[in-house]
């Protein structure tokens, strides 16, 4: 078996440009040639597994640009589905289905999946947190323990399917014939059927319950992400998978702090002097504060950036983008006489005739200032 995951898009043999229609004329090309009921080699199996994965992943517009923004690691564990074998959830029957019109796979009843929308900080967001939901959803009765019995009754093997819970029936098609099997139709695929119900579930084999539980916000996670913590749903019938948990992340705004990819951008305020003369300012950071050179002569609008203090890349701490400061060069609304009386020089040093001429100014205390300075003041 293949000990590591190749690209999907090498795996079905298109281009990372693929269209759908490409997509599925690439896995029905492989799928057909790795299926194990038509190639017996040894990796028949693993092949066909690794076929299903690929497209899986890219026929699904959500996963396929995790997956081409951060490879498998945007995927595992966290969006789509496992590929754990061919029998149960995570096999070839889901898409082999709709290609072929049938299986070898084995229905399971799985419970039925669960969807939970939770906010988080900008700054979890960034470097993920552990969160606890708190979850109603159907589990199997206690009592009966999913039989849908009556403890210490009576349960009966199915006549139509004979205890295996399915039903098979060939089926011929351009590709060949492949044997379809579904789940039985009188026992719901559990092989047997019940003389006496449950007092405690009424013969439903589940109950509604509140339940809490833990989940780890991956660190990197973006607004809109979408989670996937399997087993986690609601149970299905005795001896079948339970549903999976589908977490949708919604990413708060920060008073500080914007996003753009895996950088954090921001803005930062420099008084007129500093700008003109060079020094420094402290920023804040998602680390905490940090110390930021301001370059003598900076212009309003400048943007200087702090390596490595953007957010990491979902799957890993190594890696994070930079943080990025929008500098604002402040010009001060009020002056004091003494503080006028030095723009004033600077001004005159510059050239600059006209200070203060509008009287609606916010500095119309230049006025006054100008005549002292000349030798003028009337006042």
């Amino acid at each position: 078996m293949t000990t590591s995951k190749r690209d999907h898009y090498e795996v079905l043999g298109v281009e990372r440009g693929a269209t759908p229609e490409d997509l599925k004329k690439a896995f029905r090309k492989q799928a057909l040639k790795y299926h194990p009921d038509r190639n017996k080699e040894a990796d028949a199996s693993d092949r066909f597994k690794e076929v299903n994965e690929a497209y899986q992943v890219l026929s699904d517009p959500e996963r396929k640009a995790q997956y081409d923004q951060f490879g498998h690691e945007g995927v595992n564990g966290q969006t789509g589905r496992g590929f754990d074998g061919f029998e149960g959830f995570g096999g070839f029957g889901d898409i082999f289905d709709s290609f072929f019109g049938g299986s070898t796979r084995q229905a399971t009843n799985k419970g039925t999946d669960l969807e939970f929308q939770i906010n988080v900080s900008f700054r979890d967001a960034a470097f993920g947190a552990p969160r606890e939901l708190e979850l109603n959803r159907m589990e199997r009765c206690d009592r009966c323990d999913g039989s849908k019995a009556e403890p210490g009754t009576d349960v009966v093997e199915c006549s139509t399917c004979h205890g295996e819970g399915k039903v098979r029936r060939a089926q011929r098609t351009f590709f060949g014939q492949f044997q379809q099997v579904t789940a039985c139709p009188t026992c719901q695929g559990e092989g047997q059927t019940v003389k006496t119900t449950c007092k405690q579930c009424s013969g439903r084999g589940t109950e509604r319950r509140s339940r809490k539980i833990e989940v780890q916000i991956p660190a990197g996670v973006e607004h809109g992400t979408r989670l996937l913590i399997h087993n986690e749903g609601e149970s299905g019938a005795k001896g079948s998978q339970n549903g999976d948990l589908y977490v949708h992340i919604g990413v708060q705004r920060d008073k500080v702090f914007s996003r753009r990819g895996n950088d954090v951008l921001m803005a930062a305020e420099v008084n007129m002097t500093l700008a003109a003369l060079g020094g420094v300012i402290s920023v804040e950071t998602l680390d905490g504060t940090a110390d930021l050179d301001i370059k003598a002569g900076t212009q309003s609008g400048s943007v200087t950036r702090i390596k490595g203090a953007g957010i990491p890349h979902m799957g890993t701490q190594a890696r994070r983008g930079d943080q990025l400061i929008e500098l604002k060069v402040v010009t001060p609304k009020k002056l004091d006489d003494r503080q006028a009386e030095l723009l004033l020089e600077l001004a005159e040093s510059f050239g600059i005739e006209r200070i203060g001429e509008n009287s609606g100014s916010a500095y119309g205390i230049f006025d006054r200032v100008k005549d002292a300075f000349r030798g003028d003041d009337n006042s």
